[in-house]
């Protein structure tokens, strides 16, 4: 098919949630991606943060299909190496006790909700069940994450919510130690705030955080969904904070391209669910888990801290535009703050030009593969900078 016959049987038999760009997609290597009539463009979203190491990387392509090759799919009922496999290098990476494999990021939220009430009921008493989340947070699109997601905007509609939440402004401390309650079972953060703007949480906040979760025998949840799989130059961005969470979510850049998310449980938290709990028929897949192998092994400090670098070559690159108002994230996990310019329009203008830009709220979003050649990187940023400079 062409791009018009795409496009056309997409508008008749595809549910409309998505606003689509003018992109019809056809292959990518690296961080180039080619569309149906052949125009390049680089790519500085990585599919929301989804390709850490780009288009068909061929490690990635060799483990995924040597994996296809030998079997697709068994189920949870069976032990499989993959699995195994992912969950030993998660552990080793975050010196935290076991992990659950589940399908995406709001899955992965789920999982840590329910792991969250099950202690609070458990180990505090049936009434300790409220979790407390930050204003202007992303969990996820499910009833229970989207609840726990604090924005307005998500709440119309879907009435009635999941009861047990509560909502914080980030850097309130006295605003949080007045929601905190024998009621209250878990905390839940992003270390940086994707979807609600590229907006790093304050140091001093978080230690509080921490601090009262540890003294009222709350647990610690941390949602590295998007901040994850060296995203940010760590292996998960709560490293940068000094803390030990008590679970970590995670999906999106673990997996390298295939659906896969979960969440990584320290000594406390990891045997709070047994079976009957909680499950998912796809969880654990071996061709995912082949997938995610084949990215984490790969990140070891050399690795992150070429992320490091490559993130201060944006931010030096951008520092200095009359435009650029204000930079926010941390490594390859970039919000831009414009002055007069509206971010939808230079991520359509960027389109033009052969670069793939994502939005957050009114900033410019920047997510990277991890693996981006410098060339990319250079020939992707010479573009960007002419669009904020036009």
């Amino acid at each position: 098919m062409n791009g018009e016959e795409i496009k056309k049987i997409e508008s008749e038999k595809i549910v409309h949630t998505y606003g689509r760009y003018d992109v019809v997609a056809e292959s990518g290597k690296g961080a180039t991606l080619k569309d149906v009539n052949g125009k390049e463009y680089i790519d500085f979203t990585s599919g929301i943060g989804v390709n850490s190491f780009g288009f068909c990387d061929d490690e990635w392509v060799k483990a995924v299909c040597e994996q296809a090759g030998k079997m697709q799919h068994i189920s949870n009922l069976y032990y499989t190496e993959p699995c195994v496999k992912l969950a030993d290098l998660l552990t080793e990476k975050t010196g935290m006790a076991k992990a659950f494999f589940c399908n995406s990021g709001a899955e992965a939220n789920e999982t840590a909700i329910k792991i969250a009430r099950k202690y609070g009921s458990t180990v505090k008493g049936v009434r300790s069940n409220r979790i407390i989340t930050l204003i202007d947070s992303f969990h996820g699109r499910t009833m229970a994450t989207i609840t726990a997601t604090g924005q307005d905007h998500y709440h119309e509609f879907f009435t009635p919510f999941v009861d047990g939440f509560s909502y914080c402004q980030p850097g309130d401390i006295e605003g949080l130690k007045k929601l905190m309650g024998a009621d209250v079972c878990a905390i839940m953060i992003e270390m940086i705030q994707g979807e609600g703007g590229v907006l790093d949480l304050d140091g001093e906040f978080v230690s509080a955080i921490s601090n009262l979760c540890k003294e009222n025998d709350c647990l610690l949840i941390v949602d590295e969904v998007q901040t994850g799989a060296g995203r940010t130059g760590k292996m998960f961005a709560y490293q940068h904070y000094g803390l030990e969470p008590d679970v970590v979510t995670f999906a999106k850049g673990v997996g390298g391209g295939l659906p896969i998310g979960g969440v990584i449980c320290n000594e406390k938290t990891c045997d709070i669910l047994v079976p009957g709990d909680h499950g998912t028929t796809f969880g654990g897949n071996p061709v995912a888990c082949a997938g995610a192998v084949s990215v984490v092994s790969r990140m070891d400090d050399a690795f992150l801290a070429a992320v490091t670098a490559k993130g201060e070559k944006i931010r030096a690159a951008l520092a200095g535009l009359d435009e650029v108002e204000a930079i926010s994230g941390k490594g390859m996990m970039v919000g831009i703050k414009l002055k007069n310019k509206k971010a939808g329009d230079v991520v359509n203008a960027g389109i033009e030009a052969g670069l793939l830009l994502l939005t957050a709220k009114d900033k410019v979003r920047l997510l990277p593969p991890l693996s981006i050649s410098d060339a990319e990187l250079e020939k992707g940023l010479e573009i960007l900078k002419g669009l904020l400079t036009a």
